[in-house]
């Protein structure tokens, strides 16, 4: 890719890949692996890459216009949706060949309506609190359904998979139980899924023969102690270039709001990253990013679209020399999502569409 912007989200691919065949080391062979790539695959744009998703039988996704992405970069195998879509995406849903997961009624008699052989996975709500049929529901739900809708697969989200124990084998629980209603209707069911990257990792009775791992495939921890028990590398550095640099002398305002006031003769470069592109302003006056070497801060507050360091300790520096924003050794993506006061999955999938990605191999 032709990188022009001095500004990039570098995706080590090998690194992605050597994620995968852990994951599947854990899991086993018999298991299926379904990477979730919603989300620009969590920022990192995989979802771009038709030689990496091609490798997989079967990707999901959080929305239908997202599957229909994936099936325009010509990806032929089966998408799945993992949320409940609306009714006017129904054309698209058909058109597409796309997997959708239902729990809804409504849903479920405009499917019936439209005609067309439609297939589907069956949510059963266990406790997220958020979508899905009520496990001693499932019997009264299949039977609702239409002969033009294909039960291929049935599934559960659990909420707490990382911290709660009692809840998520209560959850497990209620899941097996309409697991096996279901199949008493439906017989062998192509797909049951329930694990995510954190029940995966620490619910092997809740893999069946299909898991959904999301951040770890990315190379991420999904819990604070996901790495005691996988081996992964992060794929993304967040990376930009000097592009203007300027000494200034004691007493002068640095950004808006006159926040920062220079206490000395200060060299001050100007880096062209900014809130708009997931860099936010919380990391104004006084958060560190790494050129040549050295950490530097930020001085003044973080502009839309840049924001300035103090460079003075820097003898050589030049436009054009390279900034790390992360790289998830000297400054992690789990720092910035702590100073924020959220999670490294949000620092992730919130760089914006203006910072190109470049792909690279080891």
């Amino acid at each position: 890719m032709d990188i022009t912007r001095p500004v990039f989200l570098e995706i080590n691919l090998d690194n992605f890949e050597y994620n995968i065949k852990q994951i599947q080391s854990i899991v086993g062979s018999d298991v299926k692996l379904m990477p979730v790539i919603k989300g620009s695959a969590y920022g990192t744009y995989i979802n771009k890459r038709l030689d990496i998703i091609n490798k997989f039988e079967i990707v999901a996704v959080a929305t239908v216009d997202e599957a229909v992405y994936i099936r325009s970069i010509g990806y032929e195998k089966e998408i799945f949706v993992l949320n409940q879509p609306y009714e006017d995406e129904i054309p698209k849903i058909v058109d597409n060949n796309i997997v959708v997961g239902i729990s809804s009624y409504h849903f479920a008699e405009k499917l019936a309506e439209y005609g067309k052989e439609v297939t589907v996975h069956v949510e059963i709500g266990t406790g997220m609190g958020r979508t899905g049929v009520h496990p001693y529901k499932i019997e009264k739900y299949l039977d609702s359904l239409s002969s033009n809708i294909k039960v291929e697969g049935i599934y559960t989200h659990f909420s707490s998979a990382d911290i709660d124990d009692e809840y998520t084998k209560k959850q497990l629980n209620s899941f097996n139980i309409a697991v096996e209603k279901a199949k008493e209707i439906l017989g062998d069911i192509k797909y049951v899924h329930a694990a995510a990257s954190n029940a995966l990792l620490n619910y092997p009775e809740a893999r069946f023969n299909l898991v959904r791992p999301g951040m770890i495939i990315y190379g991420y921890p999904a819990a604070d102690d996901t790495l005691e028990k996988i081996s992964l590398k992060p794929v993304a550095k967040l990376k930009a270039k000097v592009n203007f640099l300027k000494t200034v002398d004691k007493g002068i305002s640095i950004g808006y709001s006159r926040s920062y006031i220079t206490t000395k003769e200060t060299k001050v470069a100007t880096i062209p990253i900014g809130y708009a592109d997931g860099f936010r302003r919380t990391f104004s006056n006084g958060w560190e990013v790494m050129i040549n070497g050295k950490k530097v801060p930020i001085i003044g507050k973080v502009c839309m679209d840049s924001f300035m360091a103090d460079v003075t300790d820097i003898e050589d520096i030049k436009i054009g020399d390279e900034v790390i924003i992360w790289d998830n050794e000297n400054i992690t993506l789990e720092q910035l999502a702590d100073k924020c006061n959220t999670i490294n999955y949000e620092i992730l999938c919130t760089i914006g569409d203006r910072v190109p990605r470049k792909f690279v191999r080891e």
